[in-house]
């Protein structure tokens, strides 16, 4: 039986971290609320190779004022799940998306006059 490697100065294709379609239902979920709320107007996505990112934003021109991240390096220290606020500090981490995406739905809830 022979094996065969690449070449030691091959190229590996760059990996992406993403979202799956479960995880994206989830955080599609609370975006609908907050959008049908008047919370929020868009959001962008990014794939990058150690991190996806779901960018909220309040109006479409300016910079996100949450990021939904995922860094799969980071599920066995802090959890692989993160919501940043605009100022970049972390407002919640954790194992489970919905147990993280609950700050963002203390945002929905208001007091009624």
């Amino acid at each position: 039986m022979v094996m065969q490697f690449p070449p030691s100065g091959a190229q590996r294709s760059p990996v992406t971290v993403a979202f799956d379609r479960k995880e994206l239902a989830v955080i599609l979920a609370i975006y609908g609320r907050m959008v049908a709320a008047g919370e929020w107007r868009d959001y962008g996505i990014s794939h990058l190779s150690d991190v996806a990112i779901f960018s909220i934003f309040r109006r479409s021109a300016e910079h996100p004022i949450y990021r939904v991240e995922k860094r799969p390096k980071l599920a066995r220290a802090q959890g692989q799940y993160s919501v940043i606020g605009m100022d970049g500090r972390i407002l919640k981490r954790g194992q489970e998306l919905k147990t993280v995406l609950r700050v963002l739905e203390r945002k929905l809830i208001r007091a009624v006059p």
